[in-house]
């Protein structure tokens, strides 16, 4: 446990910290269930809808640090492609 007002306070802190990025994870998850489940009903102008929902809130986890910017761009990048897939090879 901490002693020192200093690290009793960084707890407190880290503590918070803590839930709002498991906040923001658990959106940024629901965005992206949201598109894969579009993506499985082959349903390419839902998917679409999804993603375009979806990508800003992926940069704006990255922007805040929850997720690293090549991580948000890498999981943009796979799923962008993944709905340009939808409805041609079935």
């Amino acid at each position: 446990m901490a002693n020192t007002p200093s690290a009793k306070k960084a707890a407190r802190k880290i503590e918070r910290r803590t839930a709002v990025n498991k906040d923001r994870r658990s959106r940024v998850r629901t965005f992206l269930r949201k598109v894969e489940e579009a993506i499985l009903t082959g349903d390419k102008e839902a998917a679409q809808q999804a993603f375009k929902a979806a990508e800003p809130e992926l940069m704006r986890a990255a922007s805040k640090g929850v997720y690293h910017k090549n991580t948000a761009s890498r999981k943009i990048s796979r799923l962008s492609n993944r709905v340009k897939a939808v409805g041609t090879a079935a």
